[in-house]
């Protein structure tokens, strides 16, 4: 990111707070004519002075929760769209809605951890400046009280965040032993402001990379999934295997960085994985998603992760990583578990990173069409994201081979659309239904219909797309046969 002068922010912050003008003035004067305190606070400050719009914004007050929202309840009166929820309540959040807007309005706070809790407590404050003190970095500690838009950095955060790092109100030191979590928060800042890191925090970081243990799986997935899916991915990962925290949180991307020797030459994993994840970002527009995909990216970091317990030499100086994908994918499986993942998103990755090497056997030119469909019918609905991690996996430097490679998979994601457009790929199924399978065998439901299922798709399959007499025909001579023998 280039660097700003105090000027551009300055600027920038004032043309932003004039754009939300009529959401933070009347609230500033809703609560001062209450006898409370309000501010906008945290991203909405940042982002506004870094230029960027926000409809989400956030503010603190002196106002216990109960007024908080009595207050807003006044505020979204008779309009329509509005609502109000509480869930933050015991955090003493209130939220709205209010056309367009989303607020979430908080009293002052601190909140720490006991040394072996999973949650904080949370204590109620009484003062700006202490509310402040008590959040993560100087970039997100800044304020603007209303009404009076008066901007309040009481720990250089403008500076900060015009030179492009990030540090901690405090010491770091107590900081992350207030809410460890806000060491992986820096690592994921780092890879969405693409900031640097000030070297007090990464030091901090390292030397409290255990204190991570404490907290709950869920709130580590949340913040390893907001990194993934920034703009600069690969500083916040860096960052988190530099200081020690991935090998606590996702130690199978550390473990790429495999040792090299001068016999054993071999492709630097690490570095790939970190290559093909930015490469495969660059092919996200081919989803036609508006926001990040976490899984395509995902799948690109956890590709090659079978690759150390695969590794083997063999004679010339050749490393294999044979069946490195099938492996990969039964580790992807038991880390997206721990993380606590949904079981939608666990199959997902897993099936791209079982399936990621399936087009290199199509570079022979001997694939049928059989082939094709097959390699349709197990992408399955992941095909659109197996194809950008296949394309991303290519991270050579010889341009002649990358030029080959990209046209051999430009002639299969053609072959792909024509057998589309021929035959429905996209429904792949036999021509007959179970219905029509015990109607014609005379069967009733049970392991011998299943049996005829999978007989009639291996000739979808093979063959492509038979019509219901010849697929009648072929399921009776099979299934003759098959009594034949019995």
């Amino acid at each position: 990111m280039s660097q700003l002068t105090v000027a551009d922010v300055q600027r920038q912050v004032t043309t932003e707070l004039d754009r939300i003008g009529p959401v933070i003035d009347s609230l500033g004067e809703l609560f001062a004519a209450a006898g409370f305190e309000l501010a906008l606070v945290g991203g909405p400050v940042r982002d506004a002075m870094l230029g960027r719009q926000h409809n989400d914004l956030d503010f603190t007050t002196s106002a216990r929760p109960d007024d908080t929202e009595r207050l807003l309840r006044e505020w979204i009166r008779g309009e329509k769209g509005s609502g109000i929820w509480d869930m933050g309540r015991d955090f003493g959040t209130i939220g709205c809605r209010r056309g367009p807007w989303q607020v979430e309005v908080t009293t002052y706070r601190s909140e720490t951890y006991d040394p072996d809790s999973r949650k904080p407590d949370v204590d109620f404050g009484d003062t700006l400046a202490g509310d402040l003190g008590r959040r993560d970095f100087t970039v997100n500690a800044m304020a603007v009280r209303l009404p009076g838009r008066e901007v309040v950095d009481l720990y250089g955060g403008v500076v900060d965040l015009a030179t492009g790092v990030l540090r901690t109100p405090g010491t770091p030191e107590a900081s992350f032993s207030d809410d460890p979590l806000r060491m992986m928060r820096a690592a994921r800042f780092a890879a969405q402001l693409g900031f640097s890191v000030a070297p007090e925090v990464v030091a901090a970081m390292t030397a409290m990379a255990d204190r991570i243990s404490i907290i709950s799986a869920e709130r580590v997935r949340d913040e390893l999934v907001k990194l993934i899916c920034a703009p600069h991915p690969r500083l916040g990962l860096t960052l988190l295997v530099d200081t020690g925290l991935a090998a606590l949180v996702l130690p199978e991307l550390p473990a790429l960085q495999l040792e090299r020797d001068e016999h054993h030459r071999h492709k630097d994993v690490y570095e790939h994985t970190l290559t093909v994840l930015e490469q495969s970002i660059d092919l996200e527009h081919r989803l036609g998603l508006e926001e990040p995909d976490f899984i395509s990216r995902f799948a690109a970091l956890m590709h090659d992760v079978g690759k150390p317990k695969t590794r083997r030499f063999v004679e010339g100086g050749v490393v294999t990583f044979h069946h490195h994908d099938v492996v990969g994918a039964k580790i992807t499986r038991k880390r997206m578990q721990a993380l606590k993942f949904s079981n939608a998103e666990i199959d997902a990755v897993c099936q791209l990173v079982e399936q990621h090497l399936r087009f290199h056997g199509y570079g022979d030119g001997d694939w049928t069409d059989s082939a094709v469909r097959r390699y349709v019918r197990d992408a399955g609905d992941q095909l659109s994201r197996l194809h950008i991690l296949t394309r991303a996996d290519c991270t050579t430097r010889n341009r002649r081979k990358a030029e080959r490679l990209a046209r051999t998979y430009d002639e299969l994601e053609t072959r792909i659309e024509r057998l589309a457009e021929e035959e429905e790929l996209s429904a792949l199924r036999p021509a007959l239904n179970g219905d029509q399978i015990m109607a014609l065998l005379d069967l009733k439901p049970g392991r011998e219909v299943g049996e005829a299922y999978r007989f009639l798709m291996e000739l979808r399959l093979d063959e492509g797309v038979l019509s219901e007499e010849e697929a009648a025909e072929r399921l009776r001579t099979w299934w003759s046969e098959r009594v034949t023998n019995q």
